[in-house]
């Protein structure tokens, strides 16, 4: 979606946000967006309306308010308040309990994502090519795409195989993936991308902004420990942590023996998403 077409649904608007660095994604404070889309006043109208559609929705037994945390933010007094907070999921979950014209769009949207997985649910193939779609409307090359499409499915291959051997928590699904990068690169995932310069506090994906060999060598390190994995069946966390390192060492030694022969390094500082023009930013 081009920049002009992109939902504004906030506008100029001011809306207090929260980076919770624990779980890489943002927080934001419930009674700004309804005193936007409510259209209030004052904040004190903005409270007071989300207080009745608070006690509405516990009624309801939705899950929004059963989510939400609370926290001090900075309010108009210039005073630390608490303040009733939400992720993004939940705040569209919100919009959509709430009638206002600024929320149409989001409501129209999200009906039609709503449509777009149901279908990929009957036909999985339509959420490959969705996928492809959004990667050539960035600007990338199609062999670039064909690569990337078949690193996901590798990545899924893997998650797949975690499952199976028990691993059940994000943090541990991400302490395995980054023995794996440590092993093939030299460079967890999060070094990685302060290697490319990508910002900390964004959702932008690190292997979008890798080129062919490092998408290769990324595939390598997971197809292996997929291998192994399979072939040893690790009953704890530290022994698929050590499978993990393995998988990534034969990556990370084919990486340097292609190194020597090219006679440069394979790990590229190249941001795609900032040095090609073509491409651009999501949330810019």
């Amino acid at each position: 979606m081009d920049k002009s077409n992109k939902l504004q649904l906030f506008q100029e608007q001011k809306i207090r946000t929260h980076w919770d660095e624990t779980e890489e994604k943002w927080y934001f404070s419930i009674v700004d967006i309804v005193e936007i889309l409510t259209e209030q006043k004052d904040y004190q109208g903005a409270r007071n309306y989300w207080k009745v559609l608070k006690h509405r929705l516990l009624k309801e037994g939705n899950e929004t308010v059963t989510n939400c945390n609370r926290l001090k933010m900075l309010s108009a007094d210039g005073k630390m308040r608490m303040t009733d907070i939400a992720d993004t999921k939940d705040i569209l979950r919100l919009i959509q309990s709430i009638p206002s014209k600024k929320a149409e769009p989001f409501k129209q949207w999200l009906a039609q994502v709503g449509k777009e997985r149901l279908d990929e649910i009957e036909n999985p193939e339509l959420a490959q090519e969705r996928m492809k779609e959004i990667y050539e409307q960035k600007g990338y090359p199609k062999d670039w795409i064909d690569k990337r499409l078949r690193g996901i499915a590798i990545r899924q291959n893997l998650t797949d195989e975690w499952k199976e051997r028990g691993i059940k928590e994000h943090r541990d699904y991400a302490i395995l993936t980054a023995e794996i990068s440590k092993a093939t690169f030299g460079m967890t995932p999060s070094e990685y991308k302060e290697f490319k310069n990508i910002p900390e506090k964004s959702k932008i994906n690190l292997r979008d902004n890798m080129d062919d060999l490092e998408l290769i060598f990324t595939m390598l390190g997971e197809r292996v420990t997929t291998e192994i994995s399979k072939k040893e069946k690790p009953d704890t966390f530290y022994k698929n942590k050590s499978v993990a390192k393995r998988g990534g060492k034969v990556a990370g030694n084919a990486r340097r023996n292609t190194e020597k022969e090219l006679g440069r390094s394979v790990v590229s500082d190249k941001n795609n998403l900032i040095d090609n023009g073509k491409l651009k930013i999501d949330n810019e």
